[in-house]
């Protein structure tokens, strides 16, 4: 059964609107889908719907940001209900701050004399599909090479808008501990998303498990689309090590970026997935 649980439409920073994407997967061989879009249950409905109609297993999904170590992490939670209260009203904080971090990218370009940077990344947000939530970084970065500003998406992080750039404007998330507690009180499962995107060294991301198990999480995300092999090895060894359940998936954002949706290295056979815990999803509302 070909399994995909990360993956991102138009409701966050995906290029498909919700029910495209289940299309994609669908034509892709996907079975069991789980759209994680993020901060955002935006797109939950649509997705169900249309896996539905194809006789897709559908998983509600959401990959929530959260702070570790002075770093922004990112965590999976799945098959919870999406009127569960307490995420309704995490997310609802998330989506505001989401907002207020959108004004403040383009304050600072402004600032560089590029203005009307949220109008423009709205405009394109929204000409990908309709969406309430904030137009996030790729949606600028497409904003600076309309423009002319950069000649591609790739030159806008690297000047502007990446890590540590004038646009990387950090937003106040909530900790690890209470985004995991948030997601165990909705009654979802928990993956920690690829444990390797943080520049942390081997110790450090040792702890990050460590606290993370404490906290209440249940796995890790062993793949993340076409990543090295090896480093698919090295979360296999820390997942045995932690006695974690793992996920995978292919992080599809859209059509020739990171990966094709449902495709992705295989998990290591001896492993646990927590795609085996889906068997009998909760009712959920719309």
């Amino acid at each position: 059964m070909n399994v995909d649980l990360h993956c991102h439409s138009t409701a966050s920073d995906g290029a498909l609107a919700p029910a495209v994407l289940v299309q994609r997967a669908f034509d892709h061989g996907v079975q069991t889908l789980a759209l994680t879009d993020h901060d955002t249950l935006e797109g939950q409905p649509e997705a169900r719907a249309a896996a539905t109609a194809l006789n897709m297993q559908w998983v509600s999904g959401v990959e929530m940001s959260c702070t570790w170590g002075g770093a922004t992490i990112h965590v999976l939670g799945y098959n919870f209900a999406l009127d569960a209260p307490p995420l309704v009203v995490a997310l609802d904080s998330l989506h505001h701050g989401r907002w207020l971090r959108a004004e403040e990218i383009d304050r600072r370009l402004a600032l560089k004399g590029m203005p009307g940077a949220l109008e423009g990344a709205r405009a394109i947000q929204q000409g990908l599909g309709d969406s309430g939530n904030a137009p996030a970084r790729p949606h600028f970065a497409d904003f600076l090479v309309q423009q002319g500003y950069v000649k591609d998406r790739q030159e806008a992080f690297r000047k502007w808008l990446g890590a540590g750039k004038l646009g990387d404007v950090k937003q106040h998330w909530p900790t690890l501990e209470d985004t995991v507690r948030t997601l165990r009180e909705a009654r979802a499962w928990i993956s920690l998303a690829h444990p390797l995107h943080y520049d942390f060294t081997r110790s450090k991301r040792r702890k990050l498990i460590g606290d993370y198990i404490q906290a209440g999480g249940h796995a890790i995300e062993v793949v993340n689309g076409m990543q090295a092999a090896e480093q698919v090895g090295t979360l296999a060894i820390l997942a045995r090590e932690f006695g974690l359940m793992v996920s995978a998936g292919s992080d599809f954002h859209g059509p020739g970026a990171w990966g094709e949706i449902g495709v992705y290295r295989p998990l290591p056979v001896d492993l646990p997935p927590l795609s085996a815990r889906f068997k009998h999803d909760p009712s959920i509302s719309a």
